[in-house]
């Protein structure tokens, strides 16, 4: 009897050892392959700031495509202050990254510390905002085609003003290359309107800094709303722009006497749309710039030369679009 018991007693333990066994060598080998997979080098990435959406999915797009090209990446936030930047791209060289990605808080005093990654032999490309300084050397540049955007813009605030026409308002952002495109786009086409139709002049009576941000775009649309009480449009830069001058319009009960015409298509600017708050935007794909940017680089390490510039074009979107939207409330 007891040898029987002890016979079964044995055969439970070896069969619980083979059921455990038959999932643990999948596991150590699965870990072994991560274990051992190298790593090619890392990417160090300093967007304009993370709290806005557009370039939170610039960041991500880049560490998801580059990671699975086996490269380990890092995102920061420059969060507008170029001086940070600046210390956050020295950073990088330290770390021996394999290559740079920015988007500038400040298209030209960026280029001193680009210069620094050119010395050091480190590949620098930019996404969405461009670098301006003449001595510092780009190996691509990816972005929207803000200039063709910005022509968009204009013709979207044409068609919201009217037959009437009537004074305009820029929010802009002059430190940001990709914004300074924008609104020369926008005065093309505005000129060009004026010139066809002296009885439906629009004019630009102000262009004040927004930075991109809604609270200082709120303070400079209240500013503006005080020297010029019969303003009939508003072209912001981006969707926390346009979303700061329509809570300005708010508070000064002047919502459904101002048309804003926005730049970005982020979500909240979108539902904007919907709801008629915002009349029009030229939409960005940020995910398409993190995609291209990486593409870039890849074909840089393979030995390839990549363009200069990728330039992603945008589309007007506007109510009806927004209507048929099936990722809005």
């Amino acid at each position: 009897m007891n040898t029987f018991i002890k016979t079964v007693l044995v055969f439970a333990v070896f069969a619980a050892v083979g059921c455990g066994g038959n999932n643990t060598p999948d596991k150590n080998e699965k870990a072994k392959e991560k274990a051992s997979m190298k790593v090619k080098g890392i990417i160090g990435v300093s967007v304009l700031t993370l709290t806005n959406p557009f370039f939170k999915v610039i960041g991500d797009t880049i560490k998801e495509q580059a990671e699975k090209a086996g490269y380990s990446v890092e995102v920061v936030s420059g969060e507008f202050d170029v001086a940070k930047q600046q210390s956050q791209v020295k950073d990088f060289l330290v770390k021996k990254v394999v290559a740079i990605v920015l988007c500038p808080c400040d298209s030209r005093s960026i280029g001193a510390v680009i210069q620094e990654a050119n010395k050091a032999g480190v590949p620098v490309f930019t996404a969405d905002i461009a670098c301006l300084a003449p001595d510092a050397k780009v190996v691509t540049h990816i972005a929207t085609d803000n200039f063709e955007g910005g022509k968009q813009a204009g013709i979207a605030t044409i068609e919201a003003m009217g037959e009437a026409g009537g004074k305009v308002a820029v929010l802009d952002f002059r430190q940001a290359e990709s914004c300074i495109l924008r609104v020369k786009g926008f005065k093309e086409v505005i000129d060009a309107h004026n010139k066809k139709n002296p009885k439906a002049q629009i004019t630009i009576v102000a262009e004040l800094p927004g930075d991109g941000k809604k609270d200082k775009s709120q303070s400079a649309t209240e500013d503006v709303l005080q020297t010029h009480p019969d303003l009939a449009a508003i072209f912001a830069i981006n969707d926390p722009s346009a979303l700061g001058a329509r809570a300005a319009l708010e508070r000064a009960n002047k919502a459904d006497a101002v048309k804003i015409i926005g730049f970005d298509g982020q979500p909240d600017g979108k539902q904007a749309i919907k709801e008629g708050k915002i009349f029009a935007d030229p939409v960005q794909f940020p995910d398409k710039i993190g995609q291209q940017t990486v593409a870039a680089m890849l074909d840089y390490f393979d030995g390839k030369t990549p363009p200069k510039e990728v330039l992603i074009p945008t589309g007007l979107y506007k109510k009806a679009d927004a209507m048929k939207d099936p990722e809005l409330k």
